[in-house]
């Protein structure tokens, strides 16, 4: 079932949804070679606590850490560890936050110092596919016109895209109704209704779609060892159109990243 949220609740879950960005910002200004990722994530749990919220991940179906830190071939998942990146590395930080009983959750890939360009261009499309996505959650439209959009632009670059993991609905459950795949037929699924929130994540392999999982229960990587990228934004359907919870602004910020991409989606407070 879909629950639809009152502007009220959105405020709150914008409120969530920003610890979730500052947090992401704090983290890039941090991600470097010879950085921990358990340090990272000890870093992002203060963080979230000093800002009035609580780790949304920390003990979510017993996950034992504040961040999903997912570098190179693993996808999503991953579990911080006193292991140092290292210079060319990439990682995706997944970071959730809790406050006011609702939840942000939202992820950004990192380079790593200088990476491949091979690998600059799976981020890019990556992170474009994400754009194109959320421009196909419009009152009317269905799930299905979401997941064809990043399909079909990530895979015209000859990409492979996740099918098992799916983005999914939000609020005071981390993961409510629809789920959100990163493929699909358009015109299929649930219809897209005023006051909707989904966290949409395209994560897309630079080689095959298949996956699999490492002995710990949590990691997911790629099966042919090929990196992995994701990104994830909270959006939701207000006066029928996509308005971003979240921002990648602080990031963008910390790394010198000038781009306009959010715009066409961005959140006038004053509508809430």
């Amino acid at each position: 079932m879909i629950i639809t949220k009152t502007r009220e609740e959105l405020k709150l879950m914008h409120e969530s949804a920003q610890i979730v960005s500052k947090t992401l910002g704090m983290i890039a200004k941090e991600v470097k070679p010879g950085v921990t990722t358990l340090h990272l994530d000890k870093l992002a749990e203060e963080f979230i606590r000093d800002h009035g919220a609580v780790p949304g991940f920390l003990g979510l179906y017993d996950f034992p850490n504040t961040l999903c830190v997912s570098p190179n071939a693993q996808v999503v998942h991953g579990i911080p560890n006193n292991k140092p990146l290292v210079e060319g590395d990439i990682v995706s930080i997944d970071c959730g936050a809790v406050k006011n009983q609702y939840y942000g959750d939202h992820a950004y890939t990192f380079e790593v110092g200088e990476v491949d360009d091979d690998v600059k261009k799976l981020i890019k499309v990556t992170k474009a596919s994400l754009y194109k996505g959320i421009a196909q959650f419009v009152e009317g439209n269905r799930v299905g016109d979401v997941g064809y959009a990043i399909q079909k632009y990530t895979e015209q670059h000859g990409y492979g895209v996740v099918r098992e993991l799916v983005g999914h609905g939000l609020g005071k459950t981390m993961h409510e109704d629809p789920q959100m795949p990163n493929y699909g037929k358009r015109g299929r699924g649930k219809k897209f209704v005023e006051g909707m929130t989904v966290a949409i994540e395209p994560m897309i392999n630079m080689g095959t779609k298949r996956i699999k999982q490492l002995p710990d229960g949590w990691t997911i990587l790629t099966s042919d060892g090929k990196p992995s990228i994701h990104f994830e934004h909270d959006v939701a359907l207000i006066n029928g159109q996509p308005r971003l919870l979240s921002t990648f602004d602080y990031v963008h910020e910390a790394l010198g990243i000038k781009t306009d991409e959010e715009d066409p989606f961005r959140l006038d407070i004053s509508l809430l």
